[in-house]
C-alpha cells in the first residue's frame, strides 16, 4: 500500500496541473454554392465551373434560370487549370450537359513564395487546351467566361497576382480557335467596380455576384435557345 501512495501522489497532482482541453472550434458551414441540386425532369442541364468568383454569382444564376434549366455547379472551388485537368472528368460525370461556363485564370496568375506563378502563362495555355478538347467531348455548348478585375495595391488576405490582361488574351486565342463563345465578365463588371467589388479584395458584395449572375444567366440563355 505505502508503494502505491507516490504513484498515486504524482497521477493526482499530474491530473490537477494538466491544462483544460479546449473545446474544439466549430467546423465552418459549407458554402450553400456548392450543395447538389436535384434535377426538374424535362429541364436542359447547365454546369458551371469556377472558382470562388463564380461561387458567388451561382446561386443568382440558378434563381433567374429557375424553371428554364438545372444550374448544377462543380462541388468546389475550381482552383488553378492543373486542379481543372486532374479532376474534370470527375467534375462532368457521366450524365448529359447542355450548357457548360466555364473559367479558370485568378488561381493560375497568382505569385507563389518561390515567386513564380501557379501556373506560368505557356502551361496555362497547354492546360486550357486540354480542358477545352475534354469539354468539347461532351457535346454541350460551351461559354468561356473571362477573368474578372484584380484591384491595385495591398490584398486582403495579402496576395500578388500577375497581370488579368495576359491570361485573357491567351484565353481569348484559345476559344477563338475553337468556336467558344466568350462571356466577357470582366469587361461587363469592371465600370461598376467601385461600388460592386469589396475594397482591397478581388471578390465581390453579394449585389456584385448578383450583377454577374444577370450576365451568367444571359448568355446561358442564349445557348440553350440554340
Amino acid at each position: 500500500m505505502h508503494r502505491l501512495l507516490p504513484a498515486l501522489s504524482f497521477l493526482l497532482i499530474g491530473l490537477i496541473s494538466a491544462p483544460a482541453q479546449q473545446p474544439a472550434k466549430p467546423k465552418p458551414a459549407p458554402n450553400p454554392s456548392l450543395a447538389p441540386i436535384q434535377d426538374v425532369a424535362g429541364l436542359p442541364r447547365v454546369l458551371l465551373i469556377g472558382d470562388s468568383i463564380s461561387m458567388g454569382y451561382t446561386l443568382p444564376t440558378r434563381k433567374l434560370l429557375e424553371g428554364k434549366a438545372n444550374v448544377h455547379r462543380i462541388p468546389t472551388n475550381g482552383g488553378p487549370t492543373k486542379n481543372g485537368v486532374a479532376n474534370i472528368a470527375k467534375w462532368l460525370g457521366t450524365g448529359k450537359w447542355d450548357v457548360i461556363h466555364f473559367n479558370w485564370g485568378i488561381h493560375d496568375l497568382k505569385y507563389m513564395p518561390d515567386g513564380k506563378r501557379q501556373v506560368e502563362p505557356a502551361d496555362y495555355e497547354a492546360n486550357l487546351r486540354s480542358l477545352v478538347a475534354t469539354l468539347k467531348k461532351t457535346g454541350a455548348r460551351l461559354i468561356w467566361a473571362t477573368t474578372t478585375p484584380i484591384p491595385e495595391g495591398e490584398l486582403n488576405p495579402p496576395r500578388k497576382f500577375g497581370q488579368v490582361k495576359e491570361y485573357n488574351d491567351i484565353a481569348a486565342k484559345v476559344m477563338a480557335e475553337n468556336g467558344i463563345v466568350i462571356d466577357d465578365l470582366n469587361a461587363y463588371i469592371t465600370p461598376k467596380l467601385a461600388t460592386l467589388q469589396n475594397p482591397h479584395d478581388v471578390h465581390y458584395s453579394p449585389a456584385g455576384s448578383e450583377y454577374l449572375a444577370q450576365q451568367v444567366a444571359a448568355e446561358v440563355t442564349k445557348a440553350l435557345a440554340k
